[in-house]
């Protein structure tokens, strides 16, 4: 059955453009919220609840499995059922998780809350397509595309803030009302401001191909997290849950051959807009998350390696400038974006991450509050305001008409996956490091192996296609060769 093609419908304009970014700015708000507005409200979880840190920490770990799992197929899925319609579909859904949260008496009924809550994972993939479909001019797109992205990346620091405010006048609960409040605006605003769109082909889902692809993800996000324990980690049980991923992975790659609807043909699989993407995000990921939000925010509290800095102090030197740089050089790196090309801007990012992270091992025994707020302020601009909504953009741009939903879906997978490996990989080697040489070098060595891993990510981001390269891709602005 055919519906009507995407891209022959009118382009939004005006007025339109203003409601529709409203509308997707409010179900970016309504994800992030969920995503890290609980950060400062732990601890007052573990008293009100009367349960251990471990227990609630189990609870945030589910709801960032699920949202990695749910980002792996939902976007595809809305191209054959109708983006608008799923959209609606998840901001509900979130809306009872948030609910069920707030009532919960216990964290054994919390954790379902928060795993049904994770069904707003793939919200911001899902806006990216939607604004593509309807502002399809590259140029356009690029630079509102980056408005969303450094909005979901530069609310992060002042949610978290507004989140222990809550829960110090109010408790927790106080704060997952918020939540869904937030989804129930966020609710209204997509069925006024958005319009409905899916793919030119309608067909079954593959949802053999799903199951198979969510065993793969699911295995390899507990194996790193099984891992990221170092000392404490039962490594028989990563190492089962590897070859559980891999055998799964096996699976999938004959079903994707076999199937008359898969979920992603092996030839897309194949293709360099694929893998060359995935790994670029696989590995940009790895290498900066665990450094801004473990080592360097350990660094400035360590009162004996470090600056000593007070927990109730220490975000406003740390990841609350970091989100809040990232916020105004987003729109600029979309107009750079329009003008040069994702993947040039992506590269520029990406060095300056890397000369930020090798400045900063270098100095670890130096660093002053000063320095750190600087450190933090320059990964802002290159990582968070301009590679990682390059990332994003490129999952969009770079997918072919007849499956637009698959590459932004494994895109937000290796951002989630990527982040395991950070803390899995460079906490263990800060703490191998640390304990036969210091704390000092731990740091600086954890650090460092975060500054190779971003170079690694910069050479393969070289393989990344133009989006007019890749069929069915779009276009991407001109740029110099």
């Amino acid at each position: 059955m055919t519906t009507t093609t995407p891209d022959a419908r009118p382009t939004t304009t005006g007025s339109g453009v203003v409601g529709l970014m409203a509308a997707l700015l409010s179900a970016i708000f309504a994800f992030q919220l969920s995503a890290s507005m609980l950060s400062p409200v732990l601890a007052t979880m573990e008293r009100e609840l009367e349960a251990t840190s471990a227990q609630v920490g189990v609870t945030q770990t589910a709801f960032f499995a699920s949202a990695a799992l749910f980002s792996l197929f939902l976007p595809r899925w809305g191209d054959l059922v109708g983006r608008k319609r799923l959209m609606l579909g998840m901001l509900a859904v979130t809306t009872v998780g948030s609910v069920v949260s707030a009532l919960a008496p216990s964290v054994g009924v919390l954790g379902p809350g928060r795993v049904v809550m994770g069904i707003s994972g793939p919200i911001v993939p899902m806006a990216l397509i939607m604004l593509r479909v309807q502002v399809p001019d590259a140029r356009r797109y690029a630079q509102l595309m980056a408005v969303l992205t450094a909005v979901n990346g530069g609310i992060a620091g002042v949610d978290a803030l507004a989140g222990g405010w809550l829960a110090a006048s109010w408790g927790f609960r106080s704060v997952f009302w918020a939540m869904a409040a937030v989804s129930v605006i966020a609710l209204v605003a997509v069925a006024l401001g958005t319009r409905e769109s899916r793919s030119e082909r309608t067909m079954p889902m593959d949802w053999t191909g799903v199951t198979a692809l969510v065993v793969v993800l699911a295995a390899l996000y507990f194996a790193l997290d099984e891992a990221g324990k170092v000392a404490d980690a039962r490594w028989l049980v990563v190492l089962a849950l590897v070859v559980v991923a891999a055998v799964a992975f096996a699976v999938f790659w004959q079903l994707e051959q076999r199937v008359a609807h898969p979920l992603v043909t092996t030839g897309h699989l194949r293709q360099r807009r694929t893998w060359a993407l995935l790994g670029t995000t696989l590995l940009t990921m790895s290498g900066v998350f665990a450094v801004m939000n473990g080592l360097l925010p350990n660094i400035a509290q360590d009162p004996g390696a470090g600056i000593a800095l007070g927990a109730d102090v220490v975000s406003w030197w740390t990841l609350t400038p970091y989100a809040l740089a990232g916020l105004v050089m987003g729109p600029v790196a979309g107009q750079l974006a329009a003008r040069f090309g994702y993947a040039r801007v992506l590269r520029v990012g990406l060095g300056v991450s890397i000369a930020a992270l090798v400045g900063t091992a270098l100095l670890v025994e130096s660093l002053t509050p000063a320095l750190l707020l600087g450190v933090f302020v320059v990964v802002g601009l290159g990582y968070a305001g301009t590679c990682n909504i390059m990332l994003n953009g490129l999952g969009v741009v770079l997918s072919p008409r007849d499956n637009q939903g698959y590459l932004p879906g494994m895109n937000s997978g290796a951002f989630n996956l990527g982040a395991g490996l950070s803390f899995a990989l460079l906490f263990g080697v800060d703490t191998a490091v640390g304990s036969a040489v210091g704390t000092a070098a731990g740091y600086r060595a954890g650090i460092l192996t975060g500054a190779v891993l971003l170079v690694l990510a910069l050479g393969l981001s070289l393989l990344i296609p133009r989006p007019d390269e890749a069929d069915g891709g779009g276009e991407d602005p001109p740029s110099p060769a």
